[in-house]
Formats: structure tokens, C-alpha cells, sequence
């Protein structure tokens, strides 16, 4: 059985409060987009499960893998039979942009469909809580306000249609816990879903809708700073990092060839998309 795990963007990133635990609560808007890993699984050929990764190297044990991670919480759960997992990432790792985490959220949701579990969605999320806090998304994997830790997610609007979203990864890459180490947790101060809703692209900066990550990644990856100006100065209406970064998104309200975007960051990965 084969399918296509997608990335995600977060529109507003806001870091609320710290946690007695030692984690951080968020507030941020979460959004698929169609830039797609590709997984395959299908019945072991031998006695015991394994995992495959081609394309964009990911130096990970297999057991230690988000993907292996994921079957073998099912295994545990369901008494699931050995598998052959084969994983080809085009999705670029360290970029803010969930891929690990949407592998691990279609390994799930394909051994549902496999296995014919008749899991419902939350029950799917319940398990993909427990390998990451991105995982959840993938599940429902349609807008959602995430919340918490990044797991309590509610449906949210937002109005893209006819847009082009532009997302450019270049070659930084940025530890969460650096990223959360130089955060200043407060308040939003603004209505995030209110905001997605019922206004363009062009007025939400203004509105407030940033991501709190950018003051301390920019500090120490002003490459990836940089990036977010070219791609305002190309006529972005909105841009931001997405996550913890290092990917940078860009939302138009023209068409972008990718010629253009080859010319204008060259060597980096990249993906256009009308909306």
C-alpha cells in the first residue's frame, strides 16, 4: 500500500508559556501542504519488519526512525505481523516543516487501512501523540489550531484559494532546543483563527500573526533571515519560517514559476504550489 506524506507549514507561531514539565505551551496555525514524501508498506517478506529510506539521507538507526517508531507502536497495540517499510524522502529534514512526523503519521493511517483496524481518527491521533507532538496533525491533516504542547488541535479556517505558496529550505539546519532556548514565552495578544479567517494575507503581519522563533534564528542563521527578504522582496504578501525553521515560506497572490525560484536561491530546496 502506497502513500504520500505531506509537509506542513505554520502560519503564526507564538510561544505562550513555560511548562512545569519543561516543555513550552504554543499557539500556532498548522496547514498541509503538497510537497510529499513517498511510503510504501507492504506484508515482510521475512520473519521480521524493516525499513528501507532512499532519497534525502536521514542518518537515523531504524529503530529509532519516526516511521519504525510508529509501526511498532501499532505492533504493540494491534498485534500487527512483520512489514517491509520503504521510505523515500523528498521532503528536506530540519526545516520546520513536519516530514518525519507526517511519515509517522501515514505509517499509522496505512496500517489502519492494511490491517482494516477500523480506527477512528482520534484513536489514530491518541497513538501519534506518543511519537511526536507534530504527528497528531498529520492524522487530520487539514488546517488546525494546535495548541498545548502542539497536540490539542481544533479545526480552523483559512482562505487561500488561488494563492501560490512559495517554501524555500536552505542549507541551515536548527535544533528545536536551540530555538526554544532563546524564546521569550508570552500571551499572544491576538485572535489567530479569528485573523486566517477573515483577512488576506497582505494584513496579517500587520495583525500581529508572526512566529517568535524568527528573532533568536535569525540572530544565529542569518542565512535564513535573508531568505525571508528575497522572498518578500519577490512580492510575497505574507512570509514567515515555518516551525522551528530553517524553511521559509512565501504566500503570492501571482503565479511563481520554479524557474524563477532556481534563479533567485539557487542550490536550495524548494516547492511552488497554486493553492
Amino acid at each position: 500500500m502506497i502513500a504520500f506524506p505531506n509537509a506542513k507549514i505554520n502560519i503564526g507561531l507564538y510561544i505562550t508559556s513555560r511548562r512545569s514539565d519543561g516543555y513550552h505551551n504554543i499557539e500556532t496555525a498548522m496547514m498541509p501542504t503538497g510537497w510529499c514524501d513517498i511510503l510504501e508498506i507492504v506484508p515482510a517478506k521475512g520473519e521480521e519488519s524493516t525499513l528501507t529510506v532512499t532519497g534525502r539521507g536521514v542518518d537515523c538507526p531504524m529503530e529509532k526512525n519516526l516511521v519504525m517508531r510508529a509501526y511498532r507502536a501499532m505492533e504493540s497495540r494491534y498485534n500487527l505481523p512483520a512489514v517491509d517499510i520503504y521510505l523515500h524522502k523528498i521532503i528536506p529534514d530540519g526545516a520546520g516543516l513536519g516530514g518525519g512526523s507526517a511519515d509517522a503519521a501515514f505509517t499509522i493511517k496505512v496500517l489502519n487501512e492494511m490491517f482494516e483496524l477500523g480506527l477512528e481518527e482520534s484513536t489514530m491521533a491518541e497513538i501519534a501523540s506518543t511519537i511526536g507532538s507534530d504527528c497528531p496533525f498529520f492524522i487530520y491533516n487539514r488546517p488546525m489550531l494546535a495548541t498545548g504542547t502542539g497536540t490539542t488541535l481544533s479545526p480552523i479556517e483559512i482562505t487561500l484559494q488561488g494563492s501560490t505558496l512559495v517554501i524555500v529550505k536552505p542549507d541551515a539546519h536548527v535544533s528545536t532546543a536551540e530555538a526554544y532556548g532563546g524564546c521569550n514565552p508570552q500571551p499572544t495578544g491576538v485572535s489567530l483563527p479569528e485573523i486566517l479567517a477573515e483577512t488576506p494575507p497582505k494584513e496579517w503581519e500587520q495583525k500581529g500573526v508572526k512566529n517568535d522563533f524568527e528573532a533568536t534564528v535569525f540572530k544565529h542563521h542569518p542565512e535564513i533571515g535573508d531568505v525571508k527578504s528575497r522572498i518578500a522582496e519577490m512580492g510575497a504578501e505574507y512570509t514567515a519560517m515555518s516551525g522551528s525553521g530553517a524553511a521559509v515560506f512565501g504566500i503570492f497572490a501571482r503565479d511563481i514559476l520554479a524557474e524563477e525560484i532556481e534563479a533567485s536561491f539557487p542550490g536550495m530546496a524548494y516547492h511552488v504550489a497554486k493553492l
